[in-house]
């Protein structure tokens, strides 16, 4: 741990524990304070441009058991956070077909600052939302498909937008106990300064080992200050944030080895796998209201280190040393956002215009090397790297009748790669850029009721590597094609909103997305390999009943169809690509007394392109019950997989070689779902 964040952690921790901390505080009744309920979701009537999209706020998100951070984005109807190796790595994500991998195809936003890496060390898109404090979350916008002109690189299948809190209802400490050595505290504090703006801080420690036969041993440190002021017409944020994170990994093991009883289900091919993570950031946030609409800005700089060891095919590449690999990657990243929206009429019609310009640069350092219990024995490829991408967008909203609306968009992006590798060959620079427009038709509302027409073409980029690259870097004898910087998507969508049935919030979408090329950058061999081109159709059915105060119901279906647009002699099928995925969640509250449960279906997905093999569907339902013992004090008891079955969290299907001696076989690999788990939370309110 960084001496930073251990005086950041302990600076936090220690004046929560004191409310009279000097500074200007109003005198306010603590018993006299009450809570407005704004309600879970804003889906409303007339509020969005297409019917998959939609805005959960803190009540619903407070609502959701946790078994990590990253699972908040499970509240996206059919969106699937699952993990095949340590807590400290960025999750494995699923939605409309795609597996996501740790995040291409979805782009994720904190407070306007982008959280997906690009050329990164384990994956295109790199998604770690570890570093989050689900407890200071005020709200998650989620979009899906390329219909919006304000999103750009990761996009394609959908985005959240995560908004934090500026001050807290009331100030708290939280301890959590649970099983397998889970320790969790945190503690908030926030206070409204003399001159009106408010102060956040918050700090964060966790331990855990979890079921694994070799202990996790995970250790996690986060801290966050924010300072936010409204003056006049203008309101602003800026946020501090530090995190660190270490970890043992158990990676997905071999399924026969755990039928045949030779391994632990919760055993490791590996004992040494793992890694070490951490990422500062400091970013602002300026709104001025005007009398025509609104001028934002946002500024970000990033601080971002991992390096992590993985081991998945065991003995296949090195019978003597193992095939262990460490990816190296660090980063400093600066960027930001300007946009200016006017709100007014034209020709008699209401009318709404946005215009923006975003730019990002990410400097990196990325390393691959060959490993042996985390011990270097060569490097495969060194590389610097410099990305840089600017981007324009605009979008105007026209409502022509009362019952018709329209939203024609678009945006250009540009970017700049410039790689510096120990391999020459592989050095170079490219440069790429896109147009991508968006169209969309509102029709309503009827009856309370809506519908949509959307279409829109986005993008994904590829590893800067791969643009340049013309050998492979594990045998230089070997030639590669560069790929292209830009991969296309189009995507449409036919959807129908409706609030019809009183307290009943319902939606119904019917998606396709075609992708020009699956790119994918092969992060543990350090090349870049060239998929076929992709096509995706599903539908989407989400229900949301609020029938009173005390109950709250949700239902959501998500089926999807994904294969390769292209016969070919392997197989059509997309591996990874989940067909169904069901949610359920109930929500009671009564007197002192709370709680809910929440059930999540993963349908089988093929892990071979020809079909042939398939993974298990898995069931999962978790549970939670809370007491609120006084106003200050509660106590919380949550289980997760409350029915202890065994399931796999996450399969794969390759070669691998489990002994120096052992012959290679294909095979599947799984990393299992965690058994029942109990946590107990007890907190304090101040």
């Amino acid at each position: 741990m960084s001496v930073f964040n251990l005086r950041l952690f302990l600076f936090i921790f220690l004046i929560s524990l004191n409310n009279q901390f000097a500074l200007a505080h109003p005198e306010v009744d603590s018993e006299l304070t009450e809570m407005v309920v704004t309600g879970h979701h804003s889906n409303a009537i007339g509020s969005l441009d297409a019917a998959s999209g939609g805005i959960i706020y803190q009540e619903a998100i407070e609502d959701k058991i946790l078994l990590r951070p990253a699972e908040v984005l499970e509240m996206v109807p059919g969106f699937v956070a699952a993990q095949h190796s340590g807590d400290g790595k960025a999750n494995q994500y699923f939605l409309r077909g795609f597996n996501l991998d740790h995040g291409t195809d979805f782009a994720t936003y904190l407070d306007g600052m982008p959280i997906n890496m690009p050329t990164h060390a384990h994956g295109q898109g790199y998604t770690d939302l570890n570093f989050l404090i689900p407890e200071l979350v005020e709200s998650l916008e989620y979009r899906k498909g390329p219909y919006y002109a304000e999103n750009g690189d990761f996009s394609s299948a959908g985005s959240a937008r995560i908004s934090l809190k500026n001050s807290l209802i009331d100030n708290f400490s939280e301890l959590t106990l649970g099983s397998n050595n889970y320790q969790r505290l945190i503690s908030a504090y926030s206070n409204q300064l003399k001159n009106g703006a408010n102060l956040l801080l918050a700090g964060e420690f966790m331990t855990n080992d979890g079921p694994w036969l070799y202990g996790e041993g995970l250790r996690k440190f986060n801290g966050l200050i924010r300072y936010s002021q409204q003056i006049d017409n203008d309101r602003f944020s800026i946020t501090a944030m530090s995190y660190t994170n270490s970890w043992n990994a158990t990676d997905q093991i071999p399924k026969s080895l755990i039928d045949n009883g030779l391994i632990n289900r919760y055993g490791s091919m590996d004992p040494s796998d793992g890694g070490h993570t951490n990422r500062s950031s400091l970013s602002g946030n300026w709104r001025r209201s005007l009398s025509d609409g609104y001028f934002d800005a946002s500024l970000y700089l990033i601080r971002y280190q991992l390096q992590l060891y993985s081991n998945f095919t065991y003995f296949l590449n090195n019978p003597i040393n193992g095939d262990q690999f460490k990816q190296d990657d660090d980063r400093n990243v600066f960027g930001g956002q300007i946009k200016r929206v006017w709100l007014g009429e034209a020709m008699g019609f209401n009318t709404s215009n946005e215009l923006g310009v975003q730019f990002r640069q990410d400097r990196i350092h990325v390393g691959l090397s060959n490993t042996q219990n985390r011990n270097t024995l060569n490097t495969i490829r060194d590389d610097q790297v410099l990305q840089s991408n600017v981007s324009l967008y605009g979008e105007n909203v026209i409502k022509w009748l009362p019952w018709f609306r329209t939203n024609l968009g678009g945006r250009w992006d540009q970017y700049y790669f410039d790689v510096t590798s120990d391999i020459s060959q592989n050095s170079g620079t490219n440069h790429v850029g896109l147009f991508s427009p968006k169209l969309s038709f509102i029709f309503g509302p009827f009856a309370k009721t809506e519908f949509f027409l959307n279409w829109g073409q986005g993008f994904h980029t590829n590893d800067a590597r791969g643009t340049v690259m013309s050998v492979d870097p594990s045998n230089l004898t070997n030639k590669v094609e560069p790929v292209p910087g830009i991969v296309k998507t189009t995507g449409y969508e036919l959807g129908i909103r409706t609030e019809l049935i009183p307290k009943l919030k319902s939606t119904l979408s019917l998606w396709t997305l075609a992708v020009d090329s699956e790119l994918i950058f092969l992060g543990n061999a350090g090349i870049t390999e060239a998929s076929r081109a992709s096509h995706r159709q599903g539908i989407e059915w989400t229900n949301r009943y609020e029938p009173s105060d005390w109950l709250s119901l949700q239902a959501d279906i998500s089926l999807s169809k994904a294969r390769y647009a292209h016969d070919d002699a392997a197989g059509n099928f997309i591996p990874g690509s989940v067909e169904k995925v069901g949610m359920f969640s109930v929500t009671l509250r009564e007197g002192l007394w709370s709680g809910g449960m929440q059930w999540r279906y993963v349908g089988s997905m093929p892990l071979t392109e020809d079909g042939s093999i398939y993974s298990s569907p898995s069931s999962l339902i978790n549970g939670r019950i809370k007491y609120q013992i006084n106003r200050q004090t509660d106590l919380k008891l949550d289980v997760f997989n409350l029915l202890n079955r065994q399931m796999d969290d996450i399969a794969y299907y390759y070669q691998y070689k489990v002994s120096p001696s052992a012959l290679p076989s294909d095979g599947l690999v799984i990393h299992p779902s965690e058994p029942r788990t109990f946590r107990v939370s007890l907190s304090y309110k101040f």
